[in-house]
């Protein structure tokens, strides 16, 4: 019978060390309940007592009740020259609110002797003794072997060493690591089998991707014999990141049959857009199994083959992590990807209506228009082009006034007139943040009166691009707003030889398609 796949997830702690990436201790509780729910056998919640909101963060988590992942706290083994019953870090470790706890020591003795400095034997007792501490205070302690597969090919027997003395020292699991992202997934393999059978304790894999391997490796030492891939949803973490197990875990169950019991395979990809709009990165799209991408269908031969036979040009059935077919609307598209793109929208559409929309879209591309990354819009400009739904307000005027405020810079301002669907008026003015922010801002102050669901919606990403370069300052530009409302996202587009202008349409597109989808019209 196949052994179980523990999942350990370290985005609480090795993922907020990613550049640009911080996580408030709420925010770390929230993800924390979707790692619960998502059936993470282990997530990693911080280093307590190394800031005040790893701390706090503990004292949160001891308040809730986990159904199935198993809190680790981080940590380091003792400081040289000091009882690990003194040490401040284990101490901080062994009174938290984790039943586990996690803790990383030298296994390369190029570190021992070049980093820390000290002789190879103490830091062998350094992890015998940090380990047998925090055993003896209830905890249950698994053993981080960091830089182990450099260590293991520079000197394999004290890399070996220093897991029999954390094994000798009560350590639950064994966990290979390769810090520096640096090993391929051959030696990754042939280390894993020779640890495997040595110490009678489980063997766990933790990879970085510096070398785009971190997957590859850990599927690797999975083969190999261990039982536990530690990793972060989406990969984020220090340098260029963990193991995904956004794709580490599909790959073990689907592709390879392993069993990961409690895993919610289907709530792979909801996950991952939920740790993503915590942590603000945009950037997901690309992601394998659960981007936006990751099923986008934009030529017409391929739309056309889909619609026969999904096997076509998808490896998986989307539905099966979570996510979904997309058809990509663009000048390369063919009719089947119109209509194609209509059922998706739940639009019944005939042959000659079909034609229509597709030499609107292609004229519109010729324009500048991209529809490919801007379902929103494409959706609009279908049921406008249907009579299915009506403008629930419009824009009358606007004005923008930028000042300098002397070594302060520029202020923006901007005064916006729009009229409601039943005739009502409201003319309103707000300040902003550069003059496309002023004028977000003034518009929702004015159509937040007549429709309160605005006041829910936000601007998460604002793209702008140039369409003929030669033409410089003159030139068209297409701009990109990507809107949410917390638990869905959209992407309008506009597009003018005016930036302002452009950034007024997809605005507007913004927010009727957020008021339309409120009414159920969308």
């Amino acid at each position: 019978m196949p052994v179980n796949i523990q999942i350990y997830d370290t985005t609480l702690r090795d993922g907020a060390q990613a550049q640009g990436i911080s996580f408030s201790p709420e925010d770390k509780k929230d993800i924390l309940i979707k790692l619960d729910e998502f059936g993470a056998d282990f997530v990693e919640g911080g280093w307590p007592g190394s800031n005040p909101k790893d701390d706090e963060f503990f004292q949160k988590a001891g308040e809730l009740r986990l159904e199935n992942a198993r809190l680790v706290a981080f940590g380091s083994t003792r400081k040289h020259g000091s009882k690990a019953s003194e040490d401040s870090n284990l101490l901080a470790i062994s009174r938290s609110s984790a039943g586990w706890a996690c803790i990383f020591g030298k296994s390369w003795d190029f570190h021992v002797t070049d980093a820390l400095r000290i002789p190879l034997e103490d830091n062998l007792e350094m992890i015998r003794d940090s380990v047998s501490f925090l055993r003896s205070t209830g905890m249950h302690v698994m053993f981080d072997a960091e830089h182990f597969f450099d260590g293991y090919r520079a000197n394999r027997e004290y890399a070996l060493s220093a897991l029999a003395a954390a094994a000798g020292g009560g350590a639950e699991w064994l966990v290979l690591c390769d810090t520096n992202g640096g090993s391929m997934p051959e030696q990754v393999a042939e280390a894993v089998r020779d640890v495997v059978p040595r110490f009678g304790v489980p063997v766990g894999i933790h990879c970085h991707n510096d070398s785009g391997l971190a997957t590859a490796c850990s599927l690797a030492a999975v083969d190999a014999g261990a039982t536990m891939v530690q990793g972060t949803v989406n990969g984020i973490g220090e340098r260029c990141g963990n193991a995904d197990l956004c794709s580490v875990i599909p790959n073990l169950m689907i592709k390879k049959g392993r069993s990961c019991p409690k895993i919610d395979l289907k709530g792979l990809t909801r996950l991952s857009r939920f740790v993503g709009e915590t942590a603000n990165i945009t950037d997901l799209d690309s992601l394998p199994y659960v981007g936006e991408k990751a099923f986008a269908h934009k030529g017409g031969v391929h739309v056309s083959a889909i619609q026969k036979d999904p096997r076509t040009y998808e490896h998986i059935t989307p539905e099966s992590v979570g996510n979904r077919r997309r058809i990509l609307v663009s000048d390369m598209s063919g009719r089947a990807s119109i209509v194609e793109k209509l059922k998706e929208f739940g639009m019944a559409v005939e042959s000659e209506e079909s034609n229509r929309i597709l030499t609107t879209v292609k004229y519109m591309e010729s324009k500048g228009y991209q529809f490919e990354g801007a379902d929103a819009s494409f959706e609009l400009l279908v049921k406008r082009a249907k009579g299915e739904v009506d403008t629930p307000f419009e824009v009358v005027g606007f004005r923008l006034f930028m000042d300098e405020v002397g070594r302060k810079g520029f202020t923006s301002e901007a005064s916006v007139k729009v009229v409601d669907r039943y005739g009502n008026v409201e003319h309103t003015a707000s300040d902003g943040n550069g003059p496309v922010n002023a004028l977000d801002n003034a518009l929702r102050k004015a159509i937040g009166r007549f429709f309160p669901v605005l006041n829910d919606i936000r601007l998460t990403d604002y793209k702008v691009r140039v369409l003929d370069e030669k033409s410089a300052t003159a030139s068209s530009v297409r701009v990109l707003i990507r809107s949410t409302d917390g638990k869905h996202s959209w992407t309008t587009v506009g597009v003018s030889d005016n930036v302002i202008e452009a950034s007024m349409t997809a605005l507007v597109d913004s927010m009727e398609y957020a008021i339309l989808r409120s009414e159920g019209r969308c």
